[in-house]
């Protein structure tokens, strides 16, 4: 699994052009799923998610997580995070877990997130979202599970 992880001051979200979810200050998360993910590696990645230090101290310094700062986290999934891309002009998507399994997946990661987290928001699997948000720094990493 991959997360695409944004420090960000606010997030929002539309699916179909109607607003759907938002978040204020913390992170925004696209995640790809590929085609070897299982279950399983939802609660890792949900883990490292909400542990990664990517907030400032009192010295300045990326010490604090999400969670050390009651921040927001915002769920959405992005298959083209899985996109090979290292060959030609043009992505390919075989690395991709097929759609159906891909959202049982998604699916999961959004039921144990809602019980383990308080503060967060989702995306629409499969769906067309915009998201309008404010990158914090900008703070961008990319997490692999």
């Amino acid at each position: 699994m991959i997360a695409l992880i944004q420090r960000v001051s606010y997030a929002k979200l539309l699916v179909d052009d109607k607003p759907f979810s938002q978040i204020d200050g913390g992170i925004l998360a696209l995640i790809g799923i590929e085609k070897a993910d299982v279950k399983s590696d939802s609660e890792k990645l949900l883990s490292k998610i909400l542990d990664y230090r990517i907030f400032n101290d009192e010295d300045g310094k990326m010490n604090l997580s999400v969670r050390d700062i009651s921040g927001c986290l915002m769920l959405v999934s992005q298959f083209t995070l899985a996109a090979q891309t290292m060959r030609g002009l043009r992505p390919s998507f075989s690395s991709a877990k097929r759609p159906k399994e891909a959202e049982e997946i998604y699916n999961y990661l959004v039921e144990i997130t809602k019980k383990t987290y308080e503060k967060t928001a989702f995306g629409k699997f499969g769906a067309n979202m915009r998201i309008t948000l404010e990158n914090d720094g900008p703070v961008t990493f990319c997490l692999r599970i």
